[in-house]
């Protein structure tokens, strides 16, 4: 705030002003007058009292004096005024006493995440964080971001995330994570570098644009390093082979390559038939059993090549309709047997009834 153009007029006026009393006491001084008489003089000189003096000024030289006094009094003191009035319109007043409770609200915060940058990634990343209820501060040295992230209710910091005195406003000594997310691969190398300095246990999260980035960020002290495009392409890759329901179905190499992802968590996608004597046919999702939520009914392929997608408990099992089902194998066979179960007949007079 000190640096804004309205808080500079006002400590220049004061400055001069401050100047300008002390320079008028001592003058009366010089001329015999007491101190008390002297600054009371000035006082009512400078403030525009109306008062008569304490002394006559018979003198030219003390006349001289006096209104130059008068003059350079009542000019510093009215540039005082328009530069507390230029605060108070420009919001200035009201902004610094929002960063004075900001700087608070970081001292106050611990095992936060320091967000470098707060384009459109960092805006992006910050609204994820929100959501999460995990506390934030966000750095920019750009004025305009500071403003879109103050109205966002998001604690700031304004300067460059590479100087270690931003940092450690931002409270790197107590923050658990430090993501770097600008756009320039030089400037979150060098924010990786002033962060590992401070602290060897903060986890640092880098953006990088090449792979010969990525190696120097991991190299300055990066724990993981980011790449957008990369992503961004890897996204749309993937939109265009990875299956949608049908897909999954009607083809086997697509299942097979979900299959591959799943099974580092220890899940697979099964196809269970179900036949015409099995005891859930005619039954419901729900007589399965499947109240542990760690098994799911993706998808029934009806016999007449109906696909039922995210079907609920009260869908109907009929027979002949193939389940598709997402579970660890365990509890996928333990699906099978129900299915495979086969109804209990009965004997009634001769002829065999199922029931």
């Amino acid at each position: 705030m000190g640096d804004s153009t309205s808080m500079r007029k006002m400590l220049v006026g004061l400055t001069f002003l401050s100047i300008t009393c002390v320079a008028a006491v001592l003058g009366f001084i010089a001329a015999g007058w007491s101190v008390v008489d002297s600054i009371y003089m000035v006082v009512i000189t400078i403030f525009g009292v109306g008062y008569g003096e304490v002394h006559p000024i018979d003198s030219t030289g003390m006349k001289v004096f006096t209104a130059f006094i008068i003059i350079a009094g009542c000019s510093s003191g009215i540039y005082v005024v328009g530069g507390f009035v230029q605060m108070v319109a420009e919001g200035e007043f009201y902004r610094a006493l929002g960063a004075r409770r900001m700087s608070k609200g970081i001292e106050q915060t611990s095992n936060h995440v320091i967000i470098c940058g707060f384009g459109r990634v960092g805006r992006n990343l910050a609204e994820e964080l929100r959501s999460l209820d995990q506390p934030f501060v966000c750095i920019d040295e750009k004025p305009d971001r500071i403003v879109q992230a103050e109205e966002l209710g998001y604690l700031v910091v304004t300067g460059n995330a590479g100087e270690e005195e931003t940092l450690i406003k931002a409270g790197i000594h107590r923050a658990a994570y430090l993501a770097t997310v600008l756009p320039e691969d030089a400037a979150n190398v060098f924010i990786t570098l002033t962060a590992r300095e401070l602290t060897q246990e903060l986890q640092i999260i880098a953006r990088g644009e090449s792979e010969s980035t990525q190696r120097k960020l991991v190299r300055s002290g990066a724990n993981h390093v980011v790449m957008p495009e990369a992503i961004g392409a890897a996204r749309i890759a993937n939109m265009i082979s990875c299956p949608t329901a049908d897909s999954l179905i009607s083809d086997a190499s697509q299942r097979n390559r979900l299959n591959n992802d799943l099974k580092a968590l220890g899940l697979a996608i099964r196809e269970v038939r179900v036949e015409g004597a099995s005891a859930v046919a005619g039954g419901k999702i729900a007589d399965l059993n499947l109240h542990d939520g760690m098994t799911l009914i993706v998808a029934i392929l009806s016999t007449d090549g109906r696909i039922r997608r995210n079907p609920d408990t009260n869908e109907p099992i009929l027979p002949g309709d193939i389940l598709y089902v997402m579970s660890s194998q365990e509890k996928t066979l333990a699906v099978i047997r129900q299915v495979q179960a086969q109804r209990a007949e009965l004997t009634y007079r001769g002829s065999r009834v199922q029931s």
